[in-house]
């Protein structure tokens, strides 16, 4: 910067060297007060699937800059098929993650400890899909018929419903779609109440059309989205986790009090990121996902906070379908911090 003035020193006359300096110290302050990373904390979210809503309160936080009053410089990355979002955790290349609890859960080792900072998603929504015309109107029905199934820690609670009631479906694994089930090539598939069965309804199926069994109801009901970390970046910044876990929050809350614009911003990351989705869909997404954010009635959860009960209870049934699981992780070293909620 100096050389730099006394260049220019050589080709101004001297009468505006003061003014000169000047600007370029308001400059320089101007730059430094900006800056997001100035007194902030860096951090990344990365999200399990494509722009959506199901992570409306997300996008909604970064916007208004709920983060950003609580210090975090965030940035939200996407998830999606190609993205591996556990390899992202383990590599150290993320520093958070939504997951399903069920995920965390059967992803947790030794060389993976996975914590939870927040439940966002505090009750199950998954679903059997079947065709009515296809006799298939209780669990029991599917003994033997074609299903296609979501694999790995997705599919622990309906291996559990499966169990329980002595029958086992012909599986076929699902992937990221339900075209083999509309194309009629499997009697049911497995499917989220705010995407799949809403996906299937938007391909032109009727509601009579279809038997619609909720795991919830029959018994199998299990938190799901969550955001994670490792141990390691829990005992190195509590605060910060904390602070994302409140901020996070407040972007829900945000989202509920403004579902059009949560909407729009969701539309446009999603546009950013190559997604097709339509307005309409992501709209019933954000409605039918909201009542498992925030409770009808605040006995049954506190928002943001994975309760005891539904820990044990879902880890004993992963436990249960995933036999290679034999570690025990109590509650208190899953949940850090527990004891302050």
């Amino acid at each position: 910067m100096v050389r730099r003035l006394l260049r220019l020193g050589r080709m101004i006359p001297a009468v505006f060297l003061p003014l000169l300096v000047l600007c370029c110290i308001l400059s320089a302050a101007g730059r430094s007060a900006s800056s997001p990373a100035a007194g902030m904390t860096k951090a990344t979210l990365t999200l399990q699937w494509y722009p959506q809503t199901q992570f409306a309160g997300y996008y909604m936080a970064l916007e208004k800059g709920f983060y950003t009053a609580r210090g975090i410089d965030l940035e939200i990355r996407r998830g999606g098929s190609d993205v591996d979002t556990i390899g992202e955790l383990r590599k150290g290349k993320t520093d958070f993650a939504t997951l399903f609890l069920t995920a965390g859960i059967r992803y947790r080792s030794k060389s993976l400890p996975l914590v939870n900072v927040a439940q966002i998603v505090n009750r199950g929504n998954l679903l059997v899909v079947a065709y009515t015309n296809r006799n298939i109107r209780s669990l029991k029905d599917l003994n033997g018929r074609k299903m296609s199934l979501w694999g790995d820690h997705f599919s622990g609670g309906y291996k559990k419903a499966f169990s329980d009631n002595g029958i086992w479906p012909v599986i076929f694994p699902q992937f990221i779609s339900v075209e083999v089930f509309l194309r009629g090539g499997v009697d049911a598939c497995s499917a989220m109440s705010y995407n799949e069965y809403l996906r299937i309804l938007q391909a032109g199926r009727r509601p009579e059309e279809l038997t619609v069994i909720s795991l919830r109801d029959e018994g199998y009901d299990f938190p799901e989205d969550g955001i994670y970390c490792t141990e390691e970046t829990w005992k190195r910044n509590p605060r910060l986790a904390r602070d994302l876990r409140e901020a996070s929050l407040e972007g829900w809350r945000y989202a509920a009090e403004h579902p059009d614009e949560a909407v729009e911003l969701v539309l446009r990351e999603a546009d950013k990121s190559g997604y097709i989705v339509n307005r309409l869909l992501l709209r019933r997404m954000l409605e039918t996902i909201l009542p498992s954010v925030f409770p009808e009635n605040p006995s049954e959860w506190t928002p943001g906070v994975l309760s005891r009960a539904d820990y044990e209870r879902t880890f004993d049934m992963m436990r249960s379908v995933f036999v290679e699981m034999n570690e025990t992780v109590p509650y208190e070293v899953f949940v850090p911090g527990s004891d302050e909620r």
